[in-house]
């Protein structure tokens, strides 16, 4: 949800600050875009495909962390762009907690109270999997715990979901991406 309030924003900031300087707005031209899908597959198998509960952990774990790695490749090869750097941080983030804490993105109890009713939670173990992509871990015992999917929207907001520090780079990143423009520079000097 916060990636996609990120592309909506950034989208918007671009195409009022193009449109104040009376250019056209510019989307930045990313080299190697088809890594993006291909790292997203492997997410989309373990959250939405029914192979995420026939699937061992294990696998799913896997899936996960080569999701990670393909969106830093193409981070990586994209680096020069405005806010592409942003994203590479926040993606390193979120592989370091995930695979510091067996493939999955911890969560603790706390937090995850928050988003499930408490006789859900209850039946919830430890170290288990929380939703597709979680594990619910306390805090205690989770490596790198300031990493983990931490930082919940305002209890007014209808969409709860938890995210990381690093959801939060990923996020500012993709929006300065967008925000800022190509042609920026010709609108200074117009």
């Amino acid at each position: 949800m916060i990636l996609l309030l990120a592309v909506a924003a950034g989208l918007l900031a671009g195409l009022v600050w193009a449109g104040s300087r009376k250019v056209k707005y510019e989307a930045p031209v990313l080299r190697h875009l088809w890594l993006v899908f291909v790292a997203f597959l492997p997410q989309y198998a373990v959250i939405y495909l029914p192979i995420r509960e026939k699937a061992p952990n294990w696998v799913a774990a896997l899936c996960l962390i080569v999701s990670q790695l393909l969106l830093l490749g193409f981070a990586l090869l994209n680096r020069s762009h405005q806010g592409m750097k942003i994203l590479m941080i926040g993606t390193c983030l979120n592989f370091v907690v995930m695979a510091a804490n067996g493939g999955f993105m911890p969560i603790s109890p706390q937090t995850a109270g928050r988003l499930v009713p408490s006789d859900v939670l209850s039946n919830i173990s430890h170290g288990s999997r929380f939703g597709p992509k979680d594990i619910l871990i306390p805090p205690e015992r989770t490596r790198f715990e300031w990493l983990a999917d931490r930082f919940l929207p305002p209890i007014w907001s209808p969409y709860q979901v938890a995210f990381s520090l690093g959801d939060i780079f990923i996020a500012a990143g993709v929006f300065w991406l967008l925000a800022r423009q190509q042609n920026h520079r010709k609108g200074y000097n117009s």
